[in-house]
């Protein structure tokens, strides 16, 4: 008799780790779904005139692009053209995206993509920041103009993120990167499926005080909220990002 009630505890148990185990992605997406919806700096209006940013979209990575100067701020001393393979002495603009590292590092396309990896993104790893000067971003998605302190806000909370060297500068990663453009740095903290690269974006315009989603770990969730880009409408339906498919 005893062994029976041993046996359905046992049984008990296990359904509900079953059941728990089952439940969690619902209660993510759930989650996923208020978190995009709830809103913070609710009051935030865009301004007639200002510095615009965009959003890019590969429809899982969401990258914010900020002009290279703008509001007497200089992204090129901090980022110096060596860091890159060949990065075009003209761009304007450059490309931040934040993410763990060995889904950045070890998968510049998807079929590199392994179950390791994802249990690494999934768990929570070191995070790295993904840095791409561009010509002209045509691909972005969303636009945001924004005034001059919200820019120098947005500005220095992306630069925060860096992590710096004994001088003061960013630590470049020994990486070729994706293409001619971009390159890899070390970043503060880590990256899960709770600090993901779209919720980082998010973050980066609260401390900015835009109005931005609570917490949209899926880009869907943080781009709703902005007006479609002018200059993807002025581009062809063939542009794309600079470095193609990547994450």
């Amino acid at each position: 008799m005893a062994r029976r009630r041993r046996k359905r505890k046992g049984a008990r148990g296990f359904r509900r780790i079953a059941l728990a185990i089952l439940a969690a992605p619902g209660l993510y997406l759930l989650a996923a779904l208020v978190g995009s919806l709830v809103p913070v700096n609710r009051n935030w209006t865009e301004p007639a005139r200002g510095t615009t940013v965009y959003l890019a979209d590969n429809g899982i990575h969401a990258d914010l692009i900020m002009p290279v100067r703008a509001q007497g701020l200089d992204w090129a001393p901090l980022l110096p053209k060596r860091d890159f393979a060949a990065a075009p002495r003209d761009a304007r603009w450059v490309a931040f995206g934040a993410g763990e590292e060995r889904v950045y590092l070890d998968t510049p396309r998807w079929r590199d993509i392994r179950l390791s990896t994802v249990w690494s993104a999934l768990t929570g790893g070191k995070r790295v920041l993904h840095v791409e000067y561009v010509a002209k971003p045509g691909y972005a998605l969303r636009e945001i103009r924004l005034r001059p302190e919200e820019y120098r806000r947005l500005w220095a909370a992306v630069r925060a993120d860096f992590a710096l060297d004994d001088r003061g500068r960013p630590r470049v990663i020994d990486h070729p990167g994706y293409g001619c453009c971009d390159a890899f740095y070390r970043a503060t903290g880590k990256a899960s499926a709770v600090r993901t690269c779209n919720s980082w974006v998010a973050d980066r315009l609260q401390l900015a005080r835009v109005k931005t989603s609570l917490w949209p770990p899926f880009a869907p969730g943080l781009l709703w909220r902005y007006r479609r880009s002018a200059l993807r409408d002025a581009t062809s339906k063939s542009s794309v990002a600079p470095q193609g498919e990547r994450f």
